[in-house]
């Protein structure tokens, strides 16, 4: 049963203010893990930067007492003398309306020099204000509506001082401002429509893509709007690197789309969003080298190659196939069959050395698990996650070539992941575990990093004895609030360790689906749950704390809340469909 409007309150301290399209948001966050005292417009362009400070003031000048509220549709400053809104009326353009209190806006930096800071000007014969980014490349104009009028500080001045203006209305009753982001010039800004209507166009806005994504939602699954409010407003319009409308993993210093997190919301946009599903699984292939290899990360202005991530995007793959409402045109699955082959080859080629049977890791970073005790001893080594992964993309491209026709290439596939399962098994299965190997040698050894236990994601293609030990030890992992990255029992372990201890959304649904698939179903549905759970009490952060369920590190990260959307569904579907024992 959908909610009557949609439109969960949010704290911005936790989850950056901003609209589906936008490369900028409202935030106290300015840096990793750095907030400010105010409010600030924090672009993603050229990387994250901190533009203009917003502070509402009293009739004294002076900052005045407000409390922050947030929602999808507008964000508020409210105090005991009036109050201030805002809303995105485009991407690039914010209406702010004021009512008894003013708005000092101050470029964020006060030293401009010939190669930093914030230049700011009046625009001739107009009443509007320029601000003009180094940073960012970008300018920030302000251009006053009704009523508004502007006490300015600083104009033209060069060096260090304060640069910005006071707005508010002459009789101290209401004002309208617009700030706009944009390149070099543009019009006159012209408004159009009332600041209610830009309320409501945003609301209806974010009606639509909520009820698309979610459409399944009850009070059972409570977090499921504040998750669609995540991602959509983490979707950036393409600009510079970006060459497709893309979900950055936040809007807070996590700002790139790295090539694993974006599988998990390509999946969970499939069903209502698929356009823009198919967009977030392929933006990391417009960037394969002539190696075959994806990126480690893109964003805006920069495209990492230095490493990898691992390849789970034939998992996805099969997975986002079957979750499409209308299934994939012949000429995407091609295009999709031939950039998988490349990803694929790389593994087999650039990254088995001679005579080998498996792939092997150069760093922590190529697993996505940068710093799991799995690679303690060694950063080169042979895992079995990695096997595990390429033998599900392997299986994936032999079921995309039938599809096509290659009967040829899916018999080569297909013989090519047996080959690899059982050097997995042969090699890597000892003494009733999975352990790793040095890739220069024959030295192995095990730890109590959950990734020694991802081989689950096999599901079905496990042996029974193997699937059913697995199943065991995940369990030794599994905390009140879900699956610890590291054994709580370990000396290794850390609260906030990154992948020494805390929980993850990926791992979580990696093996929640693995599990469900090997026939364990009883334990999935606990994982799923305690997940679940998580997110509705400690929100969508990038990770955390296994025992105290606390959330760690950026906490508006998408595919925390894609992962969360997954869960859910499939708890609310299951209850309408018991016999769901398959699907993500």
């Amino acid at each position: 049963m959908t909610a009557a409007r949609p439109g969960p309150a949010f704290s911005v301290h936790d989850i950056p203010f901003s609209t589906y399209g936008s490369w900028f948001g409202i935030s106290p966050v300015v840096a990793e893990n750095t907030r400010a005292d105010d409010l600030h417009l924090v672009s993603h362009q050229t990387g994250m930067h901190a533009v203009l400070s917003l502070t509402p003031t009293d009739a004294t000048g002076g900052r005045a007492s407000t409390r922050i509220e947030a929602a999808p549709d507008r964000l508020s400053w409210i105090g005991h003398a009036g109050r201030v809104d805002l809303a995105y009326e485009s991407p690039d353009t914010v209406r702010l309306r004021g009512s008894g209190l003013s708005l000092r806006v101050l470029a964020a930096a006060r030293d401009l020099t010939p190669f930093s800071g914030t230049y700011f000007y009046r625009e001739p014969h107009a009443d509007a204000y320029v601000f003009t980014s180094y940073e960012t490349g970008r300018r920030y104009r302000i251009t006053l509506l009704s009523a508004a009028v502007a006490r300015t500080a600083g104009p033209q001045t060069l060096g260090s001082a304060d640069r910005g203006v006071t707005i508010g209305a002459a009789d101290g009753g209401d004002w309208e401002i617009a700030v706009e982001e944009y390149e070099t010039a543009r019009r006159p800004y012209v408004s159009p429509g009332t600041f209610d209507q830009v309320v409501d166009a945003a609301r209806a806005a974010f009606t639509t893509f909520c009820d698309a994504v979610a459409p399944w939602r009850s009070a059972d699954t409570p977090a499921a709007e504040l998750a669609a409010y995540v991602l959509w407003s983490a979707t950036v319009r393409p600009k510079g690197f970006v060459t497709r409308t893309a979900v950055l993993m936040s809007k807070h210093w996590m700002d790139k789309v790295w090539s694993w997190d974006h599988c998990f919301n390509a999946l969970a946009l499939a069903p209502g969003a698929p356009e823009l599903a198919w967009e977030q699984f392929a933006l990391p292939f417009d960037h394969q080298d002539e190696s075959g290899a994806l990126p480690d990360s893109v964003t805006h202005s920069e495209v990492l190659h230095n490493f990898v991530k691992p390849p789970i995007h034939g998992w996805a793959f099969g997975h986002l196939r079957r979750r499409l409402a209308e299934g994939a045109e012949p000429a995407r699955l091609a295009d999709a069959y031939d950039k998988l082959s490349r990803w694929t080859e790389f593994w087999l080629t650039a990254r088995r050395t001679p005579g080998a049977a498996l792939p092997h890791y150069e760093h922590g970073n190529d697993s996505g698990w940068d710093n799991a005790t799995t690679f303690d001893p060694e950063r080169v080594v042979v895992t079995a996650d990695l096997a595990a992964f390429l033998v599900l993309q392997l299986r994936a491209l032999a079921d995309l070539a039938q599809k096509l026709d290659r009967h040829d290439d899916a018999c080569r596939w297909t013989r090519e992941a047996d080959r690899t399962q059982a050097a997995m098994f042969d090699e890597l299965w000892v003494d009733g575990r999975f352990v790793a190997r040095s890739a220069d040698g024959g030295t192995t050894w095990d730890s109590s990093s959950l990734l020694d236990l991802m081989p689950i994601v096999l599901g079905e293609h496990l042996p029974e004895d193997i699937s059913t030990a697995l199943a065991h030890r995940l369990e030794g992992h599994l905390t009140e609030h879900g699956l610890a990255t590291e054994h709580p029992a370990s000396p290794c372990y850390l609260s906030d360790g990154y992948w020494r201890g805390p929980i993850w959304a990926p791992s979580t649904v990696l093996i929640e689906d693995g599990l469900r698939r090997a026939g364990h179903v009883r334990l999935a549905d606990d994982i799923g749950a305690r997940f679940r759970a998580l997110c509705e009490t400690s929100g969508f952060a990038e990770n955390f704390d296994a025992l105290t369920g606390s959330g760690l590190r950026d906490r508006a990260y998408t595919w925390t809340a894609s992962s969360y959307l997954l869960l859910a569904e499939a708890y609310e579907l299951s209850r309408t469909e018991p016999a769901r024992t398959a699907e993500v």
